[in-house]
């Protein structure tokens, strides 16, 4: 397997080593490693965010005087590559700790070696709800992995939310579909969806699950137009862009509400040819909102540095830099129980929120707290190339608006 790897620091010497029983010689840098999937536009994101932040600590002094050093591996959207990854990152390259994947079924696939390897992981941007089950269920073998974004379920929970404000008391929708991947993070997504929509007053029409591997859309387009629905809900990431692409060329004219995680990022636009306009998706954080005093500095320095606004991912693994930077300080040392214990106490305003995580008693054991005054949802909306924030509508830097081929009800 071909590993690429990169560092945010070439070596040189610092100083004397530290008197703190666990760390080596000041001079030798701390590091991290980051396995993504560098060929998608969300997995690009976790690398770039990365060595943005460690590039920031580093310029600050570092970490108890050492420097971090980014290690990339790309697990080519594969869980046996990422295995592998794991496992050179844990045993041959000497990592203290690790951020991996935004995709659910390479995590999963992680996860026990994790355990296994006494490697401490966080996910930038997978969602599977087992995820922090496992931690629940298993806590002394699965404590050293944490969920760095939100469950499926709470994802779900948000887009509802969200649909509550937008969907039945601005558009006066009344009706759904909901399209979905076939994936482990929508399993659970799905069946929130299920449960929160009809609780928000939307009916649902059908429930629609396709593969990832799905390129020709016409006849899932057909069916859904037949049932005339008001609005597609969406849970789309592996499958691309084609799913925009052919809503717009064949003129589909119901609107696509929900999660696209290839749409958080600022290539969406020019990957679809345009095809994005009034697309709308779930973020815990975008370029436009002020969601912490971090958010818009960091939006602004990763386009300045990688010429586009960042994807979701991006916040969340410039954020875990920091976590885990902090809990390396905090524990005076790179053992990886003291790393977990230090981590379990985070309490750190990123660029996503202030994230506490859950305790191992909670059924999203490892994962962040949600809710005011934590991590809580936006919904954005793609209109002349440009994603805007439509609610909350606190943090609204614009309205809902449509192409001209959607047809919203009376």
């Amino acid at each position: 397997m071909r590993l690429m790897r990169t560092s945010a620091l070439t070596g040189a010497a610092f100083g004397l080593a530290l008197a703190i029983p666990g760390l080596a010689l000041a001079a030798d840098p701390i590091k991290i490693g980051v396995i993504a999937e560098t060929s998608a536009i969300s997995g690009v994101a976790i690398p770039n965010g990365a060595k943005l932040a460690a590039e920031e600590i580093n310029a600050a002094g570092g970490v108890n005087g050492r420097m971090i050093e980014i290690v990339e591996y790309d697990d080519h959207n594969s869980a046996a590559d990422g295995v592998r990854a794991f496992q050179r990152a844990a045993q041959q390259d000497k990592v203290v700790a690790v951020i991996a994947s935004y995709v659910s079924e390479v995590v999963l696939a992680l996860e026990p070696w994790a355990g296994r390897l006494k490697m401490p992981m966080i996910t930038p941007g997978a969602a599977s709800n087992d995820i922090t089950k496992r931690v629940h269920d298993d806590y002394d073998h699965m404590k050293y992995v944490f969920h760095g974004y939100l469950a499926s379920t709470q994802i779900a929970d948000a887009v509802c939310e969200g649909g509550k404000e937008l969907l039945i008391k601005q558009l006066k929708m009344k009706t759904a579909v909901v399209m979905s991947e076939d994936a482990a993070w929508t399993i659970p997504l799905d069946e929130e969806y299920l449960k929160c929509l009809p609780a928000i007053g939307l009916k649902v029409l059908d429930h629609i699950r396709l593969s990832p591997d799905t390129t020709d859309f016409t006849p899932i387009f057909n069916k859904i137009e037949g049932l005339k629905p008001d609005v597609i809900i969406t849970g789309i990431s592996h499958v691309g862009v084609q799913p925009t692409v052919q809503w717009q060329q064949q003129q589909v004219p119901i609107p696509m509400y929900g999660v696209s995680s290839q749409a958080t990022s600022s290539t969406f636009w020019k990957d679809t040819n345009g095809a994005a306009e009034g697309v709308i998706y779930n973020m815990v954080s975008a370029a436009d909102v002020a969601v912490t005093p971090k958010t818009i500095p960091f939006a602004a320095a990763f386009q300045k540095k990688f010429g586009n606004v960042p994807g979701y991912a991006a916040y969340t693994s410039y954020d875990d830099v920091y976590m885990w930077a902090n809990a390396i300080k905090a524990a005076g040392s790179t053992d990886p129980d003291k790393i977990v214990e230090a981590m379990e106490k985070t309490d750190y305003v990123g660029t996503i929120g202030r994230i506490q995580f859950l305790p191992k008693t909670d059924t999203f054991a490892h994962g962040m707290k949600i809710g005011p005054g934590y991590i809580a949802g936006l919904m954005v909306q793609w209109q002349k190339g440009n994603p805007i924030t439509i609610w909350p509508t606190e943090a609204a830097t614009g309205k809902a608006t449509f192409p001209a081929f959607i047809k919203l009800p009376n």
